[in-house]
């Protein structure tokens, strides 16, 4: 019997809808990684919104999906073995929920379970400009191991689409936790 490497994809209402997605359509291609969704009501709005997506459409993608008040779930544990929590994209109300602990639904519990666990936890924040409060979150987080990606392109790569762009994010966040993403991104070799 194969054992899946489990990951928690959390998906909040910031913009971005796309990045978490598309993290999703990617790791279908990986049958070693299990998926498991929590997306908050704000994040079914922006789905919608930007994506044109429909919740079951988004569900479809997932291999394991969670309700967003759903405390009693597996991933709110940390028996529950995972790789670690991407939060992609991660509003400035969930920052601060995690950055304090305060785990008031599942997305910021499942996070909370993966820093007390020591497991990966990267944060796709999306905001602009940055309050202090904001900047002071992200650096609790990062204390606590957490890691804070923005998802902000590399014009290096002369990428000529917005899925480019997307690509290269997810590509670099899903590199660290293991995932062979060869193709979504160029790494930079110098001049």
């Amino acid at each position: 019997m194969i054992t899946k490497k489990r990951l928690v994809i959390a998906m909040t209402g910031a913009t971005g809808a796309i990045y978490g997605v598309r993290m999703l359509q990617i790791l279908r291609d990986f049958p070693e990684w299990e998926t498991h969704l929590v997306i908050s009501s704000a994040g079914l709005v922006n789905l919608k919104y930007e994506l044109e997506m429909s919740k079951t459409a988004l569900y479809e993608l997932a291999d394991v999906t969670h309700g967003i008040n759903d405390i009693a779930s597996s991933i709110a544990s940390g028996s529950f073995k995972t790789e670690g929590v991407i939060i992609a994209p991660c509003s400035m109300k969930t920052l601060a929920a995690v950055a304090h602990g305060f785990g008031d639904n599942l997305i910021s519990r499942s996070a909370d379970v993966a820093l007390k666990e020591r497991r990966r936890v990267v944060i796709m924040p999306r905001e602009t400009p940055l309050n202090l409060v904001h900047i002071r979150n992200m650096g609790i987080v990062t204390e606590m191991g957490a890691i804070v990606f923005p998802p902000m392109p590399a014009f290096y790569n002369k990428s000529n689409s917005i899925t480019a762009m997307v690509d290269e994010g997810v590509g670099r966040v899903l590199d660290f936790f293991g995932v062979e993403t060869e193709g979504l991104y160029t790494a930079w070799e110098g001049l």
